[in-house]
């Protein structure tokens, strides 16, 4: 199958209010290429040099998503261009997110990350971390990122149960955290979701898919 076809067959699985975040990271321009002129305009890559090179060669009216973690010293190469970062995991890289934005006259969009998962290698943030951030001085005080919701990755494994139930608790957080809208604070999008538990994401409530193998084939 041809990425455009891949394309095709996952867009028609995908309800209308679901975003599609193509994951290209390690694949050439020219792949990249076939997707966009496919109609995808969402990429996500997890390391943020390639992804400025990519920008740099590509269209200019892509969405480049953050999807990796993340280096505070790097933030300031993406910090022109890009379009949503998913992993922040911290008050201090959100402070330097917010210091980069600024220099660049923007407003950037972040998700929270949040570990759901049952494997101790994930990053993420705790409910209790999650609720102290958002309620800090510090984070009210920040005027260039907008955290739009939350991401988080379920555990790797083939047991269905376990993945739903990550989900559904990431769900639940998702809700709980709805209000108060504030300037840097509108929570809209629920990140979670890749190839091979996206349908079982959305039917918990994901809004925002990662996919990339099911587009671009295995490394």
């Amino acid at each position: 199958m041809s990425i455009p076809e891949n394309l095709l067959n996952i867009n028609a699985t995908l309800p209308s209010h679901v975003t599609l975040v193509a994951v290209s990271k390690t694949k050439p321009i020219s792949d990249l290429l076939q997707a966009y002129e496919a109609g995808q305009r969402v990429f996500g890559e997890n390391k943020i040099q390639e992804m400025t090179d990519k920008w740099e060669q590509m269209p200019k009216d892509i969405k480049w998503h953050m999807i990796g973690h993340i280096q505070s010293n790097k933030v300031k190469y993406m910090a022109p261009y890009v379009s949503l970062i998913h992993g922040v995991d911290s008050l201090k890289l959100l402070e330097e997110i917010n210091k980069q934005a600024q220099k660049n006259n923007r407003v950037i969009d972040c998700l929270l990350q949040l570990h759901i998962a049952e494997e101790e290698t994930k990053f993420g943030l705790n409910e209790e971390e999650l609720d102290d951030l958002l309620q800090s001085e510090i984070f009210k005080n920040l005027k260039n990122i907008k955290i739009v919701g939350l991401m988080g990755m379920a555990t790797f494994t083939e047991n269905q149960t376990q993945i739903k139930k990550e989900f559904q608790h990431l769900k639940a957080i998702f809700d709980n955290h709805q209000e108060p809208t504030t300037h840097n604070r509108q929570f809209t999008t629920l990140s979670m979701g890749m190839s091979g538990d996206y349908q079982l994401a959305i039917e918990c409530g994901s809004t925002m898919v990662r996919i990339g193998s099911s587009i671009f084939g295995g490394r």
